[in-house]
């Protein structure tokens, strides 16, 4: 009998490796437009699934807590190198820790590091595009763990443009004089005013930390702004636009911060609590295999095919957003400078809930989004698109406007489902579930949707 060391998943699980080729069939018959995902290249999926994975390594390079890491160290140290040329940084004035499990480690290795217990940051309000981790809470509860451990204070969006109110954030940073400003973004399709963002934290005397997760193979391209030349620290996660495994990096600062009025050259000291926020602070040992995931990205951000991908990901993104508005639909801000767009379905008295479960029933996987004005995050009004997986799969432009028509179609239907079934979300999915006349629509559409994706490739699927 074989060992079960040496056989395969097929062979020890089946059970397991059915509802993993299930994920396989979803993966590649349906079309994603969830806007932080991505189909990764063949050579970080070798990497994930490396011996790398075995191996135990705390610490920093040369400075481990366990032995036999003389590889490791250089495959770190390979990571670190070619995620500073990947954005073009100076060694001398930046470096960078890539051991963060995903990016919301990161951003809390960055708190840890940089401010005390309830020190002070501001970030923009999740309900107007931020993230959880730039210090999302309601009036009764405290949801991230930054609004646990920190004080925060959201600066928000016009709500009639969709636009960050720099001039509004400025008057809040005075009055609540943060530690750390954060510029960052989970649902925001414009461009971010990293020069805006300095001036406000200058004024206050804090860091500014901006979170690029969503945008860094844009920024890495050199198709929008970069807030390198204005943040004292950046974050990213390597799974989105960048195309890598899911994990994160935090680039800081090093050399001189300023110069005092006596002359005295007053020089960053964030390396140090930033390493030491990530390990031992807030993680164990890295994830090696991811590591190594990082470093054939960060080579890959550097070829001429990448630059191609990235121009086609905005192209298809604003593509999208042209589509959708030639159809009726609301666009937040009017458009997309990047990867996503968020749709603003109150017009069409459609709630963001039961687009998703529509979209999904069809095969379209995409998720419910707060628009500007909304008063809730479990009620959105709006969904969040993005272009980055099925760029990475091979659609252009002409295929856009195929799934923009899928969209609108599927849309179409949620509003003859809740024609009969009312409001309420449940009574919706009951519906979905059980009417035949609608179950027949959902399939009929479902068929085609499906019959398009299966046309596009999913770099590594053949490989199991």
């Amino acid at each position: 009998m074989t060992s079960i060391l040496y056989s395969n998943i097929w062979e020890t699980d089946p059970e397991l490796f059915e509802l993993i080729k299930k994920e396989k069939k979803r993966q590649k018959y349906g079309l994603e437009l969830i806007a932080s995902e991505n189909f990764t290249s063949l050579s970080v999926l070798q990497c994930l699934s490396s011996c790398l994975h075995n191996k135990y390594s705390e610490g920093m390079p040369g400075q481990r807590y366990y032995g036999g890491n003389e590889y490791i160290d250089e495959i770190e140290l390979l990571t670190q190198k070619r995620a500073l040329e990947a954005f073009n940084l100076n060694p001398e004035e930046w470096g960078c820790n890539v051991q963060p499990y995903s990016g919301s480690p990161a951003n809390l290795a960055v708190y840890t590091g940089l401010i005390e217990p309830h020190g002070r940051i501001m970030g923009l309000d999740l309900p107007d595009g931020g993230h959880l981790t730039h210090g999302f809470f309601t009036a009764s509860k405290k949801i991230s763990a930054t609004s646990i451990f920190f004080e925060s204070m959201p600066y928000k969006v016009n709500p009639e443009t969709g636009l960050i109110d720099y001039d509004k954030c400025a008057e809040l940073a005075k009055l609540f004089k943060p530690r750390v400003i954060v510029a960052g973004i989970s649902c925001y399709s414009r461009c971010l005013d990293y020069k805006r963002f300095r001036q406000i934290a200058d004024e206050n005397n804090a860091y500014l930390f901006s979170d690029m997760a969503h945008v860094s193979g844009l920024v890495a391209a050199g198709l929008i702004s970069s807030p390198f030349e204005y943040s004292d620290v950046v974050s990213t996660t390597t799974h989105k636009t960048l195309r890598g495994p899911r994990a994160g990096v935090i680039f800081y600062r090093k050399g001189i911060r300023s110069i005092a009025k006596d002359g005295k050259k007053i020089m960053y000291d964030i390396e140090n609590k930033i390493n030491q926020a990530v390990f031992p602070g807030l993680q164990g040992g890295p994830h090696n295999n991811a590591i190594a995931g990082i470093a054939t990205t960060m080579k890959q951000v550097k070829s001429p095919e990448f630059l191609a991908y990235q121009k086609q990901v905005v192209a298809n993104a604003k593509r999208l957003c042209l589509s959708l508005q030639d159809r009726g639909y609301k666009i937040s801000t009017g458009g997309t400078d990047v990867h996503m767009l968020l749709v603003d379905l109150r017009p069409m008295s459609i709630t963001g809930s039961k687009a998703e479960r529509i979209l999904e029933s069809i095969s379209i996987a995409c998720n419910k989004n707060t628009v500007p004005g909304d008063k809730s995050a479990l009620n959105p009004s709006g969904i969040r698109l993005g272009t980055p997986a099925l760029t990475t799969r091979g659609l252009v432009e002409a295929d856009i406007d195929k799934v923009a028509e899928f969209i609108h179609r599927g849309l179409l239907l949620s509003k003859e489902v809740t024609a009969i079934s009312g409001p309420k979300l449940d009574d919706y999915k009951r519906v979905l579930n059980t009417n035949e006349s609608i179950k027949a629509k959902v399939a009929h559409l479902r068929e085609e949707v499906e019959t398009f994706s299966n046309k596009f490739l999913i770099p590594g699927l053949e490989t199991y």
